[in-house]
């Protein structure tokens, strides 16, 4: 009994204190359960990622599952920092020189470092993106909004329409005007898209059939006179229906904007589903957090100047192939009309679009995306709901794999926006949308004759619906192929 009483205390004392060692064997044994957590960590977040994508944007898109991230995080940080220190501290020797010991205790600082660093910087990831999901993607009321779920997204529709606006002030700043107007349709299958822009300065446009807007304007956004009216041009509809009908449209966080969807609706003849703001000065940083733009200019783009008041621009973009383009430069890419006209303008923030749907790799993106998110937390607005996040990021992975098409609705024999003919206009957005049906011998011999990066060129058909007797106008022409470079001059202005 006795020898069993002094065994079992030196059995205990082995087990409760670890056997010292040199001051490199425990630097080892601390490298060690850095470097295999981390290579578990690291393999389990490739597989997820993998395998499990639709749970990962889930995961990205929810605020609550993005604060428990950042808990779990900071736990899984705290342990595997003391398991670290823990196990060197018990195999080190304490009777080890001085010198030893310190650069042992700095090592190991050296290794908590490395397991912090990347825990840092995915928590600071999950914090920003749960204020940019609360931010931007609020879940404001809308009274135009299409009712959706996150199990079935697109209502088991073919398309969803997304309306594009560069406003001329603060996205939250009453009086904004929409200089830039596009309607983005989406095959939600395919991803295939055509982007139609509306001129600005769009006259008489009529509000959605059966909306309160159609039956207090029933000739359109106009106040009855003959002439023209800059009060009641299509980019004032955001700013004066509120100011006008305050209340008109019912419960809404943005009733300019719902009023601008039902006149883009009316105008083009389809429903428009979800709006996205962007202010148009903001529109520089958005440019620089993705680290620019890369564009064709085929002839000179003027930075600054205002053609009524006779002042010459500051500088002019020189035109040339492949032109980068930082945020200010990308501003006036887009906006720059002095000498020029609106419809070139339009032209260039398609081409703006299609540059930045190339440019934004998810590597790209990742590397940038505390600034872009702080960016767009001042720049945009938008009406879709969190909810649908995960269902647009997976649409835009099909969107990015499909050439972009353009339709823009600019002056011609067949169109003028002061005296808009939207008969026209809705059988020119049939046709982009279903070619198919719309394709005749006829047509496909006229569109052989279409010049290439013509948009909005009206081409002679045989049918359509009806008010088109005997043309299909506008054949949707390919992003791309507009944005090519074709210069028009071979003397840079300035």
């Amino acid at each position: 009994m006795s020898r069993g009483s002094a065994h079992v205390p030196r059995q205990q004392g082995r087990h409760r204190a670890a056997r010292p060692e040199g001051v490199g064997p425990a630097l080892l044994r601390a490298f060690v359960v850095t470097l295999v957590p981390a290579l578990l960590l690291g393999g389990g977040a490739w597989l997820f990622l993998r395998s499990g994508r639709g749970q990962a944007v889930r995961l990205a898109t929810d605020p609550a599952a993005l604060l428990w991230t950042v808990v779990g995080i900071g736990a899984a940080w705290l342990a595997w920092v003391a398991v670290i220190c823990r196990t060197y501290v018990r195999r080190r020797p304490v009777a080890a020189p001085w010198q030893a010991r310190l650069a042992g205790g700095v090592a190991v600082l050296l290794l908590c470092g490395v397991v912090s660093a990347p825990m840092a910087v995915g928590a600071r990831y999950a914090l920003v993106q749960r204020d940019l999901i609360g931010s931007v993607f609020g879940d404001q009321a809308s009274a135009t909004a299409p009712k959706a779920s996150a199990s079935n997204p697109w209502g088991h529709r073919e398309r969803v329409n997304v309306l594009l606006l560069g406003g001329d002030g603060a996205v939250h700043r009453p009086g904004v005007r929409t200089d830039s107007v596009m309607l983005a349709s989406i095959s939600t299958k395919t991803g295939r898209t055509v982007l139609f822009s509306l001129p600005r300065n769009l006259r008489n446009v009529p509000f959605k059939p059966g909306s309160k807007l159609a039956a207090l304007y029933p000739d359109g956004f106009t106040d009855g006179s003959s002439g023209p009216n800059a009060n009641y041009f299509l980019n004032a509809v955001y700013r004066d229906v509120p100011a006008l009908h305050p209340g008109v449209l019912g419960r809404t966080d943005n009733e300019g904007a719902d009023a601008v969807k039902l006149a883009v609706s009316g105008a083009l003849g389809i429903r428009v589903d979800y709006y996205v703001l962007v202010n148009l000065k903001g529109f520089q940083q958005l440019v620089d957090a993705i680290g620019g733009i890369t564009v064709n200019i085929n002839e000179p783009v003027p930075i600054g100047g205002n053609t009524d008041a006779h002042i010459p621009p500051d500088d002019y973009l020189q035109p040339g192939p492949d032109q980068r383009l930082d945020g200010f430069k990308a501003l006036w890419y887009t906006r720059g009309r002095y000498g020029s006209t609106d419809y070139k303008r339009m032209e260039r923030q398609r081409c703006a679009i299609n540059a930045i749907v190339a440019e934004a790799s998810p590597v790209r993106l990742l590397k940038r995306y505390t600034k872009l998110a702080s960016a767009s937390k001042e720049i945009v607005r938008t009406d879709i709901p969190h909810k649908l996040l995960p269902a647009f990021v997976d649409l835009a992975d099909k969107v990015k794999g499909q050439s972009i098409k353009a339709v823009g609705f600019e002056r011609s024999d067949e169109f003028d926006p002061n005296d808009p003919d939207f008969d026209y206009v809705h059988t020119a957005v049939q046709a982009a949308l279903y070619p198919a049906r719309a394709a005749t011998p006829t047509t496909a011999q006229a569109g052989a004759t279409t010049t290439p990066g013509a948009s909005a060129s009206a081409a002679p058909a045989t049918s359509g619906p009806a008010g088109a007797a005997d043309s299909v106008p506008s054949r949707a022409s390919d992003a791309a192929d507009d944005c090519a470079y074709r210069p028009v001059t071979d003397t840079a202005a300035g």
